[in-house]
């Protein structure tokens, strides 16, 4: 598989920001509950309590091991076990917004999430702004499509994809797709 033939959803909206909108299987509701619910976002992105209110303490506890089967890459090991990081939600409009500083760099990013119903399907809208360059705007976008990847699978009741290797594939083709910028 070459680059060219991994699917990316992301665009950059602007010089810092990139936007990823996926269709999901509904409902609206259940969506929620996967961005917002510890037990659930753990299948599909982190473990971690959210204080559900502007202000409130978001917290993500990173254990790639447990989204697939594959090994996680030495690189990046070093989070396997990294301790809790926090953020904190700047907007609360449920279920259709949430925004939060991002945990992972200190709220130097933000990260928003919009739904919107489509019949018995959600597009779920993923921004990430105030990223500080290209080549972390390709990690970025890498990062959530391979994770976005794994969410898509747990809501069709499939087994998930190799996070990894998704995560691979996706950041060649992002630093191809964003190389222009």
């Amino acid at each position: 598989m070459t680059s060219q033939d991994v699917e990316v959803h992301g665009v950059v909206t602007a010089p810092d920001t990139v936007r990823i909108e996926r269709l999901l299987p509904g409902p609206v509701e259940r969506i929620w509950e996967y961005i917002t619910q510890s037990e659930k976002r753990r299948q599909w992105l982190a473990a971690g309590e959210m204080e559900l209110f502007v202000g409130g303490r978001v917290e993500h506890l990173f254990r790639h091991r447990e989204l697939s089967s594959e090994p996680t890459p030495e690189r990046y090991r070093h989070f396997e076990e990294s301790p809790p990081m926090l953020g904190e939600v700047t907007e609360y409009d449920p279920p259709r917004l949430l925004a939060y500083r991002w945990p992972g760099d200190n709220g130097e990013s933000e990260i928003i999430f919009e739904l919107f119903s489509e019949g018995a399907r959600v597009r779920l809208v993923l921004t990430h702004r105030r990223l500080p360059d290209t080549e972390t705007m390709v990690s970025v976008a890498s990062g959530w499509e391979a994770h976005l990847g794994i969410l898509v699978d747990r809501l069709s009741g499939q087994k998930p994809r190799g996070f990894w290797s998704a995560h691979a594939g996706l950041e060649k083709a992002y630093a191809e797709k964003f190389a222009a910028r």
